[in-house]
């Protein structure tokens, strides 16, 4: 990575940790930007990550539920996101394997997803994915997919 994209992630960083606004570090990360993910702050401060419903998503017009990729596609970018917003780290992560547990299917309905890093090493990072979505029939949050992912992180430079 150039030393440029380096400075626009840092200056993404500062404007989420002051303004909450996330949108630049989105747009770095193309198909999040395509998916529409937007971050928001809960309670604690920790980010939260939303992806907006639309037909396009649709794998099973049956159902209509969306489709396993999407669901996974927006796991993985949340977990990518999280780390870069909670770790100084100057670079995106490379990614050394993403893992999903899909546990109910994701209706038409916009979807939720908390992260947490469970082990942050100096050249290794964990982190796991809780994929949400509200029940319209119960009114309650459900689990759709649970997702973990191991990211490679850089040492600094010489």
């Amino acid at each position: 990575m150039n030393a440029a994209l380096n400075a626009a992630l840092d200056d993404a960083r500062a404007a989420w940790r002051s303004t909450g606004d996330a949108s630049a570090l989105v747009a770095h990360i193309p198909y999040a930007a395509w998916l529409g993910l937007h971050i928001t702050r809960a309670a604690d401060g920790a980010p939260v990550f939303h992806l907006p419903f639309r037909d396009t998503l649709i794998g099973n017009y049956k159902l209509p539920a969306l489709h396993g990729g999407v669901t996974a596609g927006f796991a993985e970018n949340a977990a990518t996101l999280h780390l870069l917003l909670v770790q100084d780290e100057p670079r995106i992560p490379k990614t050394v394997d993403f893992s999903i547990d899909y546990l109910r299917s994701a209706h038409a309905a916009d979807l939720q997803a908390e992260c947490t890093v469970e082990r942050l090493g100096h050249r290794v990072a964990q982190v796991q994915v809780r994929v949400i979505q509200d029940d319209g029939k119960e009114a309650a949050r459900r689990t759709i997919a649970l997702a973990r992912m191991h990211f490679i992180l850089y040492s600094p430079e010489p």
